[in-house]
């Protein structure tokens, strides 16, 4: 009788520890290959070139190497000299042009009131003599608001909230116009990106919440599926002559799903916690709860 307890029990206990191992490998099959779970994740942001509107030599870097700086903040100085020299110039030219405009004005009042002795293409002439010193009034006033404008522009100031990265500027470097030459990260743009493979897009749907966590640090952060990317590089086709398609002729039985990008919002992000553009984060899609 004991020996047939001790059979049962040792049956009872391979059977219980067989089941206990299968339902942990369905549990571990679908966590790693069916549920929306990626280890390929990056944090991104967008990265703002600051390029100066006017060419010169930068005077004053007003700004640190990954410093904090919002939008609006000024970061380095172009020599303005060259710059205010132009606005007197434009200056005085439109206070030239505005006496010459005043000037062709009186005397149109002049010949006007003495018709009867000057000829009427006299009186012509005047009146064209006017038209030409407003059109020449108003190029000065075109001239003098650009010459404010350059001197303006070169102070280059932030255009959004962010962090200056690998800075190498240095005054007396010459800057021509609209190159980049300072990089500032948008920190307003930071999100994850999360690589998932094809076979699981399914199962995701924008609005999703997402746990986050990075590579290196504790704690998890929480995210929600903002857009899913609508199309992806193949690889096995290019463009050939007379725009004809070419398809690579190779093709391999083990087909690899592909992996599509799928953008993942921050909710908040706790302090302590530091996001850089480029670090590794292991993202999860988990089910939406319904409302009640």
């Amino acid at each position: 009788m004991r020996r047939h307890l001790k059979t049962a029990a040792r049956v009872a206990l391979t059977l219980s520890v067989l089941a206990g191992a299968v339902l942990t490998g369905r549990d571990l099959w679908r966590h790693y290959q069916e549920e929306p779970w990626t280890r390929d994740a990056r944090v991104r942001a967008d990265v703002v070139g600051i390029a100066p509107d006017v060419s010169g030599l930068v005077s004053e870097i007003l700004v640190q190497d990954n410093a904090t700086v919002h939008r609006g903040d000024l970061l380095f100085r172009i020599d303005g000299e060259r710059f205010a020299i132009a606005l007197r110039q434009a200056e005085a030219a439109v206070d030239g042009r505005r006496a010459a405009l005043e000037q062709a004005r009186r005397d149109l009042r002049r010949y006007e009131q003495i018709q009867d002795v000057v000829s009427r293409q006299r009186a012509e002439q005047a009146r064209l003599a006017v038209e030409q010193a407003e059109a020449a009034l108003e190029q000065g006033i075109a001239d003098q608001r650009l010459a404010a404008l350059n001197l303006e522009r070169s102070e280059v100031r932030a255009s959004v909230n962010g962090t200056v990265t690998n800075l190498a500027l240095r005054p007396g470097d010459y800057v021509p116009s609209g190159k980049a030459v300072l990089a500032l990260v948008d920190t307003d743009s930071l999100r994850v990106e999360g690589y998932f493979e094809e076979t699981k897009l399914p199962r995701i749907h924008p609005g999703d919440p997402v746990a986050i966590s990075l590579m290196g640090q504790s704690g998890t952060l929480t995210g929600h599926v903002q857009s899913i990317a609508a199309a992806i590089e193949d690889r096995e086709r290019s463009s050939g002559t007379g725009l004809l398609a070419n398809i690579n002729p190779t093709f391999t039985w083990v087909r690899l799903a592909q992996r599509v990008p799928v953008r993942i919002a921050l909710n908040e992000i706790p302090d302590g916690t530091r996001l850089v553009a480029g670090l590794t984060a292991t993202v999860e899609v988990r089910p939406r709860v319904a409302a009640p």
